[in-house]
């Protein structure tokens, strides 16, 4: 699978800092995958993202787009891309429509709006002004703004943070129809459990420095921990016991009590990408609301 993106020895700082806030990283990013970039505030998450779709130019170091250099890129590049903000920026006085009619035409490439709005069941509702939306539904017409132009890469920040269960699985599945037709997408988020649904591959970024980049199923091997917990009952008292995973199908206390006990849970010792979060970065997600 090639590269879309490559990031070089990315370096960045602001006019009125001292220190630089990407302090040269490297990753790349393979076409049609999922990739996610995490870490805690403050670690340079919207710099990076900032500077790969052109907001931020005065960086050093280089990025290849589809093998050319970012810097060769004019208006040519927001063709080809789609950003969603977490944020959502839309005009509170033009109704739904008239905002998504206003931006497709800055656009050559234009998808079909209203497939795009039933698909996030804003179609309804697309002749009332902006300002009666929910944020909710504000989120999902941002989304519906992302995709307006047909784009090969998709850059979503925090998609689903503030959506119910419900809104949150159509945005879920609407990225993966997006990859499954062969697109590209760079998302970040605090919500785990999404990252680890959706993504092949994840970063983790600690005070502008790459920590760690690898598949969540990776990641959770290296940093769980190799045992298995089983729950079992005996004469009606719930027992908890730990096995190594090491020739695990030899251990004949293992083996006795998943022939002879009422086995109530079995778990790996696999940890979560929440954990791993606390560990690479170390700052717990509840610091970061």
């Amino acid at each position: 699978m090639s590269s879309i993106f490559e990031v070089k020895n990315l370096k960045f700082k602001y006019k009125n800092n001292q220190e630089n806030v990407l302090k040269g990283i490297n990753f790349d990013i393979k076409e049609g995958e999922i990739f996610g970039f995490l870490g805690p505030s403050g670690a340079g998450k919207s710099t990076t993202q900032k500077v790969i779709i052109k907001i931020l130019e005065d960086y050093q170091g280089q990025i290849l787009y589809k093998q050319k250099d970012l810097k060769d890129y004019k208006q040519d590049f927001f063709e080809d891309i789609g950003v969603s903000f977490e944020m959502p920026i839309h005009f509170s006085k033009m109704t739904a429509i008239e905002n998504i009619n206003f931006f497709q035409n800055l656009y050559k490439k234009k998808a079909d709006v209203e497939k795009l709005m039933k698909r996030v069941g804003l179609w309804e509702d697309k002749d009332k002004m902006v300002a009666e939306y929910s944020k909710g539904m504000k989120i999902r017409l941002n989304i519906v703004r992302a995709l307006l132009n047909s784009p090969t890469m998709l850059f979503l920040d925090e998609p689903t943070n503030g959506l119910d269960p419900s809104n949150a699985k159509i945005l879920k599945d609407l990225i993966r129809e997006f990859k499954n037709s062969g697109g590209t997408v760079f998302i970040t988020s605090h919500i785990m459990s999404d990252i680890d649904q959706l993504c092949d591959r994840v970063a983790f970024i600690v005070n502008g420095e790459i920590k760690e980049i690898d598949t969540p199923r990776n990641l959770k091997i290296r940093y769980g921990q190799r045992q298995v917990k089983v729950e079992y009952r005996d004469n009606n008292k719930l027992i908890e016991k730990s096995f190594s995973m090491e020739n695990l199908g030899n251990n004949n206390e293992f083996m006795e009590i998943l022939k002879a006990k009422d086995i109530e849970t079995i778990h790996s010792g696999e940890t979560t990408l929440e954990d791993i979060f606390i560990k690479v970065t170390g700052v717990t997600l509840d610091d970061e609301q």
